[in-house]
């Protein structure tokens, strides 16, 4: 997991847990969860609109279409040509492919283009986490660092849990919690448990793999 997975570490709240009641007439847990409905499509990733990338090179393009056909103009005016394009017609006449010029403007050239190439393929929006679509009309997402928040209060609610700490990647869940009391391995089997169960109930499109990791407080 990267280090730039959202991550919430907070101490444990003292009002009383929340308890699991049966489901309602809406079909919905206590906790909010609702089944899958058949043909409802796919859920995909939500893709970004890439609005600063668009604009520079939106920008980039047309000062330099501008310029180039103000200078066309101008020699079809019977005016000198600017001067860069004289100048640049002149280098790329005169100077070798091995220049060190070339090979480090096109160096430039091929990063800003594959640059511009992973921007097109990806989608971007790496925070959001695509919902499982319960209807083909409706599309929803989950931001990680609420995912993280909400699987962090059910962490703290498993007895011996003292301090929890949740980090939420698109491919996992990694889990890190100091006990104070109770044996550990029973702690990280309720643990895992509680956690598997908040993950399900989270309703995403595809349920990220679960790591835990318990740690004995340290004593005073």
């Amino acid at each position: 997991m990267s280090g730039t997975e959202p991550a919430v570490d907070l101490t444990k709240h003292t009002g009383p847990p929340h308890s699991a009641g049966p489901p309602d007439s809406t079909g919905t847990g206590a906790h909010g969860y609702r089944p899958p409905s058949p043909g409802a499509g796919r859920a995909r990733r939500f893709w970004s609109q890439r609005r600063i990338p668009a604009l520079i090179v939106a920008l980039v393009l047309l000062g330099a279409f501008g310029l180039l056909l103000y200078d066309v103009a101008a020699v079809r005016a019977d005016r000198p040509g600017m001067y860069w394009r004289r100048r640049l017609a002149d280098e790329l006449a005169t100077r070798q492919l091995d220049d060190g010029w070339v090979i480090g403007t096109a160096a430039v050239a091929a990063v800003l283009g594959l640059w511009l190439l992973v921007l097109a393929l990806t989608p971007g929006l790496r925070r959001l986490l695509p919902m499982r679509r319960d209807s083909p009309e409706v599309r929803a997402g989950l931001d990680r660092s609420a995912a993280a928040l909400v699987l962090r209060d059910r962490a703290m609610e498993v007895p011996g849990v003292g301090s929890a700490r949740v980090a939420v990647g698109r491919r996992r869940v990694k889990a890190r919690a100091r006990s104070h009391f109770r044996d550990l391995d029973e702690v990280r089997t309720d643990l895992d448990a509680a956690l598997r169960d908040g993950i399900r109930q989270l309703g995403l499109a595809r349920p990220p793999r679960l790591a835990v990791r318990v740690r004995r407080s340290a004593e005073r």
